[in-house]
């Protein structure tokens, strides 16, 4: 068996790790573990919000809309994504927050991964 690749389901080994697939976190020598980038399938009901802003982030973010309607906050905007395909990227030093409209999944990229952004999990409204 090749242990640099590694084959799975976003949904099923995500679960455990609050939707993160790739990242820092994963163990060391996995093919999962990465300090370059983090990628989430993130899975959240209607009425899910982000516990608390993010702030002094110091990485940049990509989250695209895989289905469901989801808003995304910004300090001097609100991004809305309605439909498949839509997509929103903020850099370094931009504080954010969300709330899933509808029932959403996303897929979010951001990089490089550094450690100690973990935050509570997400709450219901």
């Amino acid at each position: 068996m090749d242990e640099t690749v590694y084959v799975g389901n976003a949904g099923v080994d995500g679960a455990g790790d609050g939707g993160w697939l790739l990242g820092h976190f994963m163990p060391a020598g996995h093919p999962r573990h990465s300090t370059d980038v983090e990628v989430k399938w993130g899975v959240h009901a209607a009425g899910e919000s982000r516990s608390r802003w993010a702030t002094g982030e110091r990485r940049t973010a990509l989250l695209v809309l895989v289905s469901g309607a989801f808003r995304v906050e910004l300090p001097d905007r609100t991004v809305c994504l309605r439909e498949p395909g839509d997509y929103v990227v903020w850099g370094r030093g931009v504080d954010h927050s969300w709330y899933a409209e509808q029932e959403s999944v996303l897929l979010t990229v951001r990089w490089p991964s550094v450690p100690g952004y973990r935050v509570e999990p997400p709450v219901r409204r």
